[in-house]
């Protein structure tokens, strides 16, 4: 049972043999290292590196969906780098552009 369900995944079309397999398994080191980056002090944040890596997640977890066969590692790691990178664009611009506001109203009280 067990051989017959690694036999499958081998020869499976996005399985270990295609780069279908390993370009989404490599990107899930971009992701892990994003989420890792979120102990970073936002002054440390690259606006041009998480616009790429949000971008990036969103446009190919739509066309993830498109292709044959589905390859639902590829959709899952584009979920999850749209998902940091939007979420580290938001702490950057928050911290840009929201915090001087918030300084502001606590020197006038």
């Amino acid at each position: 049972m067990a051989a017959s369900k690694i036999q499958a995944l081998w020869n499976h079309p996005a399985g270990p043999k295609t780069i279908h397999f390993w370009a989404p398994t490599f990107k899930w080191g971009i992701s892990i290292a994003n989420i890792a980056d979120f102990a970073k002090p936002p002054e440390k944040i690259s606006y041009p590196q998480q616009i790429a890596v949000a971008c990036t997640g969103v446009i190919w977890t739509r066309y993830s969906t498109v292709i044959t066969p589905k390859n639902w590692n590829l959709f899952s790691v584009n979920v999850a780098m749209a998902g940091t990178g939007i979420y580290q664009l938001a702490r950057k611009i928050r911290h840009d552009y929201f915090s001087e506001e918030e300084e502001l109203v606590a020197k006038e009280s």
